[in-house]
């Protein structure tokens, strides 16, 4: 499977994101959010296309709820951040976030294994 750029892109930000302090994460946070916005665009992209295999696979329907919590998780620690201005707490989004674009790449691989194991 071919790895997406902006996903790649915004994990490498985020790992960057990681060693910030409070003001560059505050003049940084509106790029962060964008970059991040769109890899999850074209992950949904991607969703949209293998969602309708999950239904033949029920057993990805786990690693499709732990994925999305994931992301969850993520979006509510950087709105927690942004109302402490904690930059702890903005690093442990960042962190949550790369997780969450892990899982829903590993979802993705393993989708496209189960249904295609010759063009993997």
């Amino acid at each position: 499977m071919q790895r997406i750029a902006s996903v790649q892109q915004v994990k490498a930000l985020l790992n960057e994101a990681k060693d910030w302090g409070t003001w560059r994460w505050l003049t940084e946070k509106r790029r962060v959010r964008a970059a991040a916005d769109a890899a999850w665009a074209d992950l949904d992209e991607i969703d949209k296309e293998l969602k309708p295999l999950w239904a033949k696979h029920p057993e990805f329907r786990k690693a499709d709820k732990e994925a999305y919590q994931a992301r969850m998780t993520a979006e509510a620690t950087f709105d927690e951040a942004e109302r402490r201005l904690s930059t702890d707490l903005a690093r442990r989004g960042s962190e949550e976030a790369i997780e969450a674009f892990l899982l829903r790449e590993k979802l993705h691989r393993k989708v496209r294994q189960a249904v295609s194991p010759a063009k993997t």
